[in-house]
C-alpha cells in the first residue's frame, strides 16, 4: 500500500523556510542527473558536489521547517511525502536539465540569488537559520563563481557555445521575475526578523548578473509579462515528473532515511 501524503501546516514562517529549502532540493535533484554525463570528468565531479551541497542545505532547512511547524514532520517526510501544491520552490529550478549551457546559466542565476539571500540570513532572528546560513554562504559563493566562469567561457567561446548560451538565457530569463515577487509570506518573515523580502535582493542580483553577462559579451533579455508561480505552490508541468522520481522509494518503502 502506498504511503499517504502528510498534511502541511501553512504557517508563514514554515512556508518561508520551505521556499528556500525546496529551491535547494529541486535544483540539487536536477543537477544530480548530470552524474556520469558531464562533458569532462572534472565537471562531472563538480556538478555532483554542487548537487550534494544543495541537498545538504535542503536537509538543514527542511529539518528546521519541521521544528517550526511543530507537527512532528522530519526532513524525509517533508522532502518526499508532500503533495505538489505543498512545494514552494521557484519554477526556474524544476525545468528540465537541458544542455550544459542551460545548466550553467541557471546555476549562475540561482547561485547569485542564494548567495545574496544567505548573506542576509546570517543576521536572522532565528539562530538555527543563521547557523545554517553561516555554512551555506561559503558554498553559494563557490557555486556562483563556478557557474559565472562557465557562462563567460561559453558566451565568449565558439559560435556554437555562444548560440546555446544565448538560447538558454532567453529561455530562463522569463522565469526570473518570480524570484522577486513579494507576498504575505515574505512580509511576515521580514516583520519577524526571520529573513528579508526577496525583492530587497533584486538590485544587487541584477548588478551581479549584469556583470557576469557583460564579461560573457551577453545582454540581459527584455522582461516579459509572463509570471511563474512556483513560490505559491502552483508549478509547471515538469514538477509532477520530478516528484515521481524523487518520491517513488519513500512512497513504496516507507521509513527510508537519507
Amino acid at each position: 500500500m502506498q504511503t499517504p501524503s502528510i498534511q502541511l501546516r501553512r504557517d508563514p514562517a514554515v512556508q518561508y523556510l520551505l521556499r528556500l529549502g525546496d529551491t535547494c532540493l529541486i535544483l540539487g535533484q536536477r543537477l544530480a542527473s548530470w552524474c556520469g554525463h558531464g562533458p569532462v570528468l572534472e565537471e562531472d565531479i563538480a556538478l555532483a558536489n554542487i548537487a550534494l551541497d544543495l541537498v545538504g542545505q535542503a536537509r538543514a532547512l527542511l529539518t528546521r521547517a519541521g521544528q517550526v511547524e511543530g507537527c512532528g514532520h522530519d526532513e524525509d517526510q517533508l522532502a518526499f511525502l508532500r503533495e505538489e501544491r505543498d512545494y514552494f520552490n521557484v519554477t526556474l529550478v524544476e525545468l528540465p536539465r537541458g544542455d550544459f549551457a542551460f545548466t550553467m546559466v541557471r546555476n549562475a542565476i540561482v547561485a547569485t540569488l542564494l548567495k545574496l539571500l544567505w548573506e542576509r540570513l546570517l543576521g536572522s532572528s532565528d539562530t538555527e537559520l543563521a547557523a545554517i546560513a553561516g555554512k551555506a554562504v561559503k558554498e553559494a559563493r563557490y557555486h556562483q563563481q563556478h557557474a559565472a566562469d562557465w557562462v563567460v567561457r561559453l558566451g565568449d567561446g565558439t559560435p556554437e557555445s555562444r548560440r546555446r548560451t544565448e538560447a538558454a538565457l532567453t529561455a530562463l530569463w522569463r522565469y526570473t521575475p518570480e524570484l522577486f515577487v513579494a507576498d504575505a509570506v515574505e512580509e511576515a518573515a521580514c516583520a519577524a526578523g526571520l529573513g528579508p523580502r526577496w525583492a530587497e535582493l533584486q538590485p544587487a542580483w541584477q548588478a551581479e548578473m549584469a556583470q557576469i553577462l557583460a564579461a560573457a559579451g551577453l545582454s540581459c533579455p527584455k522582461e516579459t509579462a509572463f509570471r511563474s508561480t512556483g513560490k505559491q505552490g502552483v508549478h509547471s508541468e515538469h514538477m509532477g515528473f520530478i516528484l515521481t522520481d524523487m518520491q517513488y522509494l519513500q512512497r513504496a518503502y516507507p521509513g527510508g532515511q537519507w
